[in-house]
C-alpha cells in the first residue's frame, strides 16, 4: 500500500453530528487517496491514527450498522 501518512497532516477531519458534546468516545474520519480513510481519536489529534483500505472501511461499518461491536 501506499504511504498515505503524510496526507493525515493535511486531511480534513470530521466527525459525527451523532457524536456527543462531551468529547468522550469519539473518533474523526478523513477521506485520504484512492478512497482509503484515516480514523483517529477525537481526544488525542496528535496521537496515532488509523488508515483503512477501501475494503477495510466497508466491513468496519458494516459492522458498526449491525452492532457487532461490543
Amino acid at each position: 500500500m501506499e504511504d498515505l501518512t503524510q496526507e493525515l497532516g493535511n486531511a480534513q477531519w470530521r466527525k459525527s453530528t451523532l457524536s456527543g458534546s462531551d468529547g468522550s468516545n469519539c473518533v474523526e474520519v478523513a477521506s485520504l487517496s484512492g478512497g482509503h480513510r484515516g480514523v483517529r481519536d477525537s481526544k488525542d489529534r496528535n496521537g496515532p491514527a488509523l488508515i483503512l483500505t477501501p475494503h477495510q472501511w466497508t466491513a468496519f461499518l458494516t459492522t458498526l450498522k449491525n452492532g457487532d461491536l461490543t
